[in-house]
């Protein structure tokens, strides 16, 4: 099975109401409508790091270094119906960056309690594995969607655990 490399970082903030995070609308492209977190496709020759560190300053206008990056784990996207759009996704949070994040032509950014995600707004899976990401557990799962590509069949640990 092959996975395209992809990214996602999680943009960690302390505020009155609790912890909060840098999710983004998604204006164009795949997941168009979705609430979902920034990251993207790896470039040939990048590193994990440098790409999700590219990504988030395109889509966000914020600068994060990769020394600030905190490996959060891997989830593996399986589409039986569409094996072309399989997924080896690198996940990354950070408490530290530059800037202001600002909307740009593939993203909506928005700040929301991390007790309190608009998973009615999301990919489905999300709500199976990004709050445990935010408590700050590192994760290594695979997620095999049905064949509508929107609703979860399974959600699996390395080791074939549900």
């Amino acid at each position: 099975m092959t996975s395209v490399p992809v990214t996602l970082c999680f943009l960690l903030r302390d505020a009155e109401a609790g912890l909060e995070v840098l999710l983004g609308l998604k204006k164009t492209g795949f997941g168009t409508g979705k609430i979902v977190g920034l990251g993207g496709h790896v470039e040939p020759g990048e590193s994990d790091a440098e790409a999700v560190c590219r990504e988030v300053l395109e889509e966000a206008g914020v600068l994060v270094r990769e020394e600030d990056l905190r490996r959060a784990g891997v989830v593996e996207f399986v589409f039986p119906s569409r094996p072309e759009w399989n997924m080896h996704t690198r996940l990354f949070t950070t408490r530290r960056w530059e800037g202001e994040p600002t909307e740009s032509a593939e993203i909506a950014p928005e700040w929301f309690r991390a007790d309190a995600l608009p998973a009615d707004r999301m990919w489905q899976d999300a709500d199976h594995w990004l709050p445990v990401v935010l408590a700050g557990t590192e994760i290594d799962i695979v997620i095999v969607l049905n064949d509508d590509n929107e609703t979860v069949r399974n959600v699996l640990d390395k080791a074939g655990n549900r």
